[in-house]
């Protein structure tokens, strides 16, 4: 069996060669905060992830 293959910001591919993503609710949550900046820097955290750390993304948000 064929383990699943990681990707960045929690995309996976299967072992049927399907991509897809894991979003945490708490992701969802951070990236849309009224405040652009705040929600900005949490995306820019997330994209060199390849598993996504949800405490790092808390800190980016809280500056």
């Amino acid at each position: 069996m064929r383990r699943r293959q990681p990707g960045r910001c929690g995309w996976l591919k299967d072992k049927f060669g399907l991509s897809w993503q894991i979003v945490p609710r708490a992701l969802v949550s951070l990236l849309s905060d009224p405040d652009p900046v705040k929600a900005s820097r949490v995306m820019q955290a997330m994209l060199p992830m390849s598993r996504i750390d949800i405490a790092a993304l808390e800190r980016a948000y809280a500056g």
